[in-house]
């Protein structure tokens, strides 16, 4: 470490609020802000949001941030930007006027383009190409389907007129005041139009796609000396970019090949650290870029990982609160898990915008299965927390299946992670020891220290990596065959969500 009294401020814009956090120089966060923005649903299976939004409230944060911290803008080294993955934007190049809503990774309207495209053969040489499959998850198909819903779109995009982007596009386009139009690499492999090899965007999925390379962003490095992009309008540079779950990664300290962390937000998502090696999973898991950096002669130095995604965890328990009463708040679900002794052999499966990983099933809905008369709103809410932990399991197998070792130890992160019922009922269903930090704050902590390392706070990775301390570690207490037992019955309960179940019953 190379500076003393060092400041990073982290842009941290996730799916249901906009944060700014500044950590000092040893990981420490010095202030936090936060704003909440709208939840657009215009149709079952859509979600939006709105751009001109994210970036107001973004910029109350930041500003806020900066203000409770008693800092000036000069006294910061640098800025970190994590986001909200997938999710996707198309403005006009001219006037950064949005053109449509922000469509949400949650989104499932490209559902039928991509089963179109299934059909026709092409998710081996999807996977093989971007290290993703065929999801209306990924950007670049929710981009198609703009362009498929309205043709003057793709022409305007094809003469240049219009920007593509995914939310660190967005925030880097105003915050350079509309001079720099890029995205970095660990957002460009979740977009679908990336190839995983070489970094760069791939010609024939921009073919499958029917996307004019003109609207696609420049890709950048996850790890920028300053200057490399436009300085930001607050006169402070920008140096570290990272998906949000890239970004919790190398915040874990999650540094070499086989560590592996869970963070439990909106969604969980699970990944594993692989180093310079493109592992491709035989387990309908996704392989994508951790980050990048340039080498000493400017060369890529690419870093992958594994992944699971659950699209719904804490959202389980948003519904609990918004849309039936049951809670007050996520945090009281703890000791109301903890007033029962088990769910009374109710199973909820919140597959409310389809089942992510393994099953990728879009058409998936969510169920509720072995209620009884006498099932009462503890069991409901034990059986959503149970829900997180054993979605989560399912990835886990699937990872130790295509990583021929078994974990030993799950790093944790978000919010849910903080509730110790469900992180004990997670060491029990997996049978591994999960290990929470002292700073929870693991995605904006990793945006602000790749941040540091690009500006020269931090020397190496390692000096970001020695940071991390351990909170709590929940170790295992229940017998494996108790822990088979509830996975079987979760996974019959798993059945009863799929599309294929679905189109039965109609």
């Amino acid at each position: 470490m190379n500076a003393r009294h060092a400041y990073l401020l982290a842009i941290d814009q996730g799916t249901t609020s906009s944060r700014g956090i500044i950590f000092n120089e040893l990981g420490q966060v010095v202030s936090v802000a936060q704003k909440p923005f709208r939840q657009c649903y215009p149709q079952p299976g859509w979600v939006e949001h709105d751009p001109m939004e994210i970036w107001e409230t973004q910029q109350y944060c930041i500003h806020a941030a900066i203000a409770q911290a008693g800092l000036q803008n000069h006294q910061i080294q640098a800025i970190g930007i994590t986001n909200q993955r997938e999710t996707m934007l198309l403005w006009e190049r001219a006037s950064g006027r949005p053109v449509h809503a922000a469509i949400v990774w949650q989104d499932r309207r490209s559902s039928a383009l991509c089963q179109q495209w299934r059909e026709q053969g092409h998710e081996a040489m999807v996977q093989a190409r971007t290290g993703l499959l065929l999801d209306p998850y990924f950007s670049g198909t929710k981009l198609a389907w703009l362009f498929q819903q309205d043709a003057s779109l793709r022409q305007r995009a094809a003469k240049g007129e219009l920007c593509f982007g995914t939310i660190d596009s967005w925030l880097i386009w105003q915050l350079s005041d509309k001079r720099d139009h890029v995205i970095d690499r660990s957002n460009a492999s979740r977009t679908l139009m990336m190839n995983l090899s070489s970094g760069q965007w791939d010609e024939a999925m921009l073919g499958l796609l029917d996307v004019p390379e003109a609207v696609l962003p420049r890709i950048v490095h996850s790890v920028l000396k300053p200057g490399e992009i436009s300085p930001s309008t607050l006169g402070i540079p920008i140096t570290g970019i990272a998906g949000d779950q890239q970004a919790a990664l190398f915040g874990q300290a999650a540094i070499s090949p086989g560590m592996a962390k869970n963070t439990y937000g909106t969604g969980c998502f699970m990944l594993m650290q692989l180093g310079s090696e493109i592992r491709r999973s035989k387990h309908r898991l996704l392989s994508t870029c951790a980050w990048s950096q340039a080498t000493a002669d400017g060369q890529i130095e690419m870093d992958y990982a594994l992944e699971g995604s659950v699209f719904v965890a804490g959202a389980a328990l948003q519904w609990l609160r918004d849309e039936l009463g049951l809670i007050n708040d996520a945090q009281e679900s703890e000791a109301i898990a903890a007033s029962v002794d088990d769910t009374g052999g109710c199973y909820l499966v919140p597959a409310f915008t389809g089942l992510g990983a393994p099953h990728w099933d879009p058409e998936a809905r969510g169920v509720l299965v072995g209620i009884t008369r006498g099932t009462n709103r503890a069991q409901l809410v034990r059986a959503a927390l149970e829900s997180i932990a054993f979605q989560s399991a399912e990835v886990l197998l699937a990872m130790n299946a295509d990583a021929g070792a078994p974990l030993i130890e799950l790093r944790v992160d978000g919010g849910a992670s903080a509730n110790n019922w469900l992180m004990q009922f997670q060491a029990d269903l997996l049978g591994v020891t999960i290990n929470r930090p002292t700073v929870l704050e693991s995605t904006a902590l990793g945006a602000a220290q790749l941040a540091g390392l690009g500006c020269g706070v931090f020397d190496n990775v390692q000096a970001c990596a020695n940071m991390r301390q351990t909170d709590r570690l929940f170790t295992p207490e229940m017998s494996r065959d108790e822990a088979q037992s509830r996975m079987k019955a979760w996974l019959k309960a798993v059945d009863r969500s799929k599309s294929t179940w679905s189109e039965a019953r109609t």
